[in-house]
């Protein structure tokens, strides 16, 4: 059996996939919610962003909920870049769901079972609590350990102050270990839930500011708290609606909130919840955080799922949905009436359309430019001029796609900077949709079960090498 090295493990953990979104900060929005021309990731789509940047605003301020808002252009326009974008801004306080149409077709459950989960994920619940806890500043920890081995176990002493008093607080096994586990030492501001035990390390006291010993660079430094050690404090706790679900659902218990596999859920257990958050509502121990609800490649969605986005946008505890295509006008999925986008009239008669452009040359630079940085690799300026060039001609999803392989070429003759005959190279070995379509032409009769095109199927094929 090979010996392990433990010097070639790698830390996993640390190892962050680079995605085709992964540079994407937020919306790129100034205060006066402005387009920025290059910021946060993102590049160009003024007036797209500046829209999404306005829908954000509401659902932070609560101002809207159960409206729908339609993402429309041409494939590699940024469509999913500005719904990254939305989520990335919003915050962590508000529910983010995303979801793609052609998954509601591939899960064990209806499709409408699995549209309303998305929909619940998607409406957050903050439940406040009252909880009394105790608040001070560490001035002393005497923990006394047994002499003998497998004697009675470790007790101690913790002493806390305020601005006002100081109290002493017998400790247990299980306070001296969870104190340890925090690493709590004097100096230290905690709190204490009486209720749980729970120790929250709320940031080292400012009268300790000089103690460089006992300090880091990430260390916060906070005022020590004035007033009882014991108060009554309010705990916010914010869970989505179809986690309530998960939790209360005979058949599936919590832990479904772990494997991932929820099953569907009876409209009972959905009722009864609905009732009880509503009384949380009216005493005013609940409210309600409408969310945002992404579906990607929304023409893939049938008419009978369409139908059902039109009654549960009505529902009070709806959140905001935001789908995204690049259809053009094209058959609904289950008629054969064809429509905008794919989608029913009377849908899209509900939705705001942000409509996306195609990128200029110069977006096209800045955004391999950021790609490049974020995918760590060192290119000259001749080779993104080409690459620029290449995107403009073909897409700039491929001219993406050109940039690690390009690296890869260099590394292979051993340099470090990229050039343009690594770019060369690449274009060479890899080819764009128009090049492909050229040579399957040429070569058709070649491949297997080749039939002679008609003449409006020559025409669509030509319009695609065009």
């Amino acid at each position: 059996m090979a010996e392990i090295k433990l010097s070639d493990m790698r830390d996993l953990t640390r190892i962050e996939r680079i995605g085709a979104h992964s540079h994407i900060r937020g919306l790129g929005l100034d205060s006066g919610l402005e387009a920025r021309s290059s910021s946060e990731g993102m590049v160009g789509q003024t007036s797209a962003r500046k829209a999404a940047g306005v829908i954000v605003k509401m659902v932070q301020e609560g101002k809207i909920a159960g409206r729908a808002v339609l993402l429309a252009g041409q494939p590699g326009t940024g469509k999913t870049a500005i719904a990254m974008g939305m989520a990335k801004s919003i915050g962590q306080e508000t529910p983010f769901a995303m979801l793609a149409g052609s998954e509601l077709f591939s899960l064990e459950m209806s499709k409408t079972e699995a549209l309303t989960q998305a929909f619940r994920k998607a409406v957050g619940v903050r439940i406040k609590e009252e909880t009394e806890v105790i608040e001070g500043e560490v001035v002393e920890i005497q923990i006394d350990r047994p002499a003998v081995a497998g004697a009675a176990s470790k007790t101690g002493k913790l002493t806390l102050k305020t601005t006002e008093m100081e109290t002493v607080y017998d400790l247990g096994a299980k306070m001296i270990e969870a104190l340890g586990k925090d690493k709590v030492q004097s100096g230290d501001v905690i709190a204490i839930d009486k209720a749980s035990g729970k120790i929250t390390k709320l940031g080292r006291s400012f009268s300790r500011s000089r103690d460089y010993d006992a300090m880091g660079p990430q260390t916060k430094f906070v005022q020590c708290p004035d007033g009882e050690l014991q108060k009554r404090k309010e705990v916010v706790h914010c869970v989505t609606l179809h986690e309530i679900d998960v939790i209360n659902s005979r058949t599936q218990g919590f832990l479904a909130l772990f494997t991932g596999d929820t099953g569907e859920i009876r409209a009972e257990v959905r009722e009864q919840i609905g009732t009880k958050v509503a009384e949380w509502r009216e005493e005013g121990k609940a409210e309600i955080v409408p969310g945002v609800l992404f579906i990607d490649e929304v023409h893939m969605l049938d008419i009978e799922c369409f139908s059902f986005l039109n009654r549960a946008l009505e529902n009070d505890m709806a959140p905001i949905l935001v789908v995204a295509t690049n259809r053009g006008i094209t058959s609904i999925r289950g008629t054969n009436y064809r429509s905008p986008h794919g989608i029913p009239i009377d849908f899209l008669d509900r939705l705001l359309i942000i409509s996306t452009q195609p990128y200029t040359s110069d977006d096209i630079r800045k955004i391999l430019d950021i790609r490049c940085q974020e995918e760590d690799v060192e290119m000259s300026e001749d080779a993104k001029i080409l690459l620029t060039k290449i995107g403009e001609d073909t897409s700039l999803r491929y001219a993406i796609n050109l940039i690690t392989s390009s690296a890869l070429a260099c590394l292979k003759r051993k340099g470090k900077i990229v050039e343009m005959e690594d770019i060369s190279r690449v274009y060479e070995l890899f080819y764009d949709v128009k090049r492909s379509t050229q040579y399957l032409m040429e070569y058709q009769s070649q491949y297997m079960f080749s039939e002679v095109t008609a003449e409006g199927d020559e025409d669509e094929t030509n319009a695609m090498v065009s």
